[in-house]
């Protein structure tokens, strides 16, 4: 993804607001997973590929995302790495986020522009007020 700058990658952000940067590196599902994993404790790319049920490669990625970010740290081990997070706040985030979709209902996942995909079409229009129109998916 491109920013204002040219500049491509969701930790790139030299051009985006520090908390922008920072909800977009949590903004995507694989990296999110990854989070909320770490918060039980630390983890290897091949635990996290095990419990994730997600491709080397595809973890490899987002956690290197996630380390750009300064979110996540490595510690080595042998030949191993273990991954942890690397503020204890991000907790404290995730909590509030949780705590924030559970007062709002489904108001979040309804939402035309970020809704999830498992929300129909015919459930957005009747969160919208049941106009009949139609909601793109994007």
């Amino acid at each position: 993804m491109d920013n204002d700058d040219g500049v491509e990658g969701a930790c790139a952000g030299s051009g985006l607001d520090a908390a922008e940067a920072l909800f977009h590196s949590l903004s995507d599902s694989t990296r999110l997973a990854i989070v909320q994993r770490l918060a039980r404790g630390e983890a290897r790319v091949t635990d996290l590929v095990e419990q994730l049920g997600l491709a080397q490669s595809t973890v490899s990625k987002h956690v290197s995302c996630l380390r750009d970010c300064g979110l996540v740290d490595g510690r080595p081990q042998g030949r191993q790495v273990f991954y942890s997070l690397s503020r204890p706040e991000l907790l404290d985030l995730l909590a509030a986020a949780e705590t924030l979709l559970a007062a709002t209902g489904n108001a979040v996942a309804l939402c035309p522009t970020y809704g999830t995909d498992s929300a129909t079409a015919t459930e957005r229009t009747d969160a919208v007020g049941g106009t009949g129109a139609a909601v793109r998916d994007e």
